[in-house]
């Protein structure tokens, strides 16, 4: 059976994510303090994906969460049209290259 403690503060999560990724050998990359435009894109992505779905849904299991996530992720990959791509689809614009 797995508990729920409560929260943990983001400079412990950050402090164990550093020690994960050093015995994983990732090299974390971080943005300089006051550049968020170095990660926009990114920024932009996980904006988008907790209005439109963590946001969105009560989930009942993880099940439930990769059925939702999995539909979104094609959606967002192969039908919905990209600013950053020209107002292309993703799948259009690989075609097109």
């Amino acid at each position: 059976m797995t508990t729920v403690g409560p929260p943990m503060r983001p400079e412990f999560i950050s402090a164990l994510l550093s020690e994960w990724c050093e015995r994983q050998g990732i090299e974390l990359d971080w943005i300089q303090p006051g550049k968020p435009t170095q990660n926009a894109y990114i920024e932009r992505f996980n904006g988008t994906f907790h209005r439109e779905v963590l946001n969105a849904y009560s989930f009942a299991n993880l099940g439930q969460v990769q059925a939702i996530v999995d539909r979104w992720l094609d959606d967002y990959n192969t039908k919905r049209p990209h600013q950053a791509l020209g107002f292309l689809t993703p799948m259009e614009f690989k075609e097109a290259a």
